[in-house]
């Protein structure tokens, strides 16, 4: 993958309809986890740990910071927190793929200097199965 432009990376979450663009993040992290489950027995070769293959729990959490589009994109978001919703969402990365599925908005913060804009951070957890779309 070529170096990409930050400020190409879009969040969109789904309307009802389709999927409509919320914002475009200035900075981003997107993580993935996967829970091991230790299947040690003390018949396990020489003591060595021994992981329960396709077991364990995958997680996803986004982390994105940047600026709402309208204010319609800010209420969607923020009834979204309020309401505890889960509903679809998309990042757009890029020249990379797409990543889609079902998340919660875990945190939703707001900041803004007395010369500048007001700019969101929020943090998705996801809460059931990704899909991830190479482009």
């Amino acid at each position: 993958m070529t170096a990409q432009k930050g400020r190409d990376l879009l969040l969109k979450v789904h309307n009802g309809t389709g999927f409509e663009t919320v914002a475009g993040l200035r900075a981003t992290s997107l993580s993935f986890n996967a829970e091991t489950v230790d299947a040690t027995t003390q018949d396990s070769a020489g003591a060595w740990r021994e992981l329960l293959a396709g077991a364990g729990l995958k997680t996803a959490s986004i982390r994105g910071q940047g600026l709402f589009k309208d204010a319609a994109s800010d209420a969607t978001v923020r009834g979204l927190f309020f309401a505890a919703q889960i509903v679809a969402w998309q990042v757009i990365i890029p020249d990379f793929g797409t990543l889609e599925g079902p998340f919660q908005i875990s945190a939703l913060d707001y900041a803004g200097r007395h010369d500048g804009e007001v700019t969101f951070e929020l943090a998705l957890a996801s809460a059931g199965a990704l899909t991830f779309t190479v482009s």
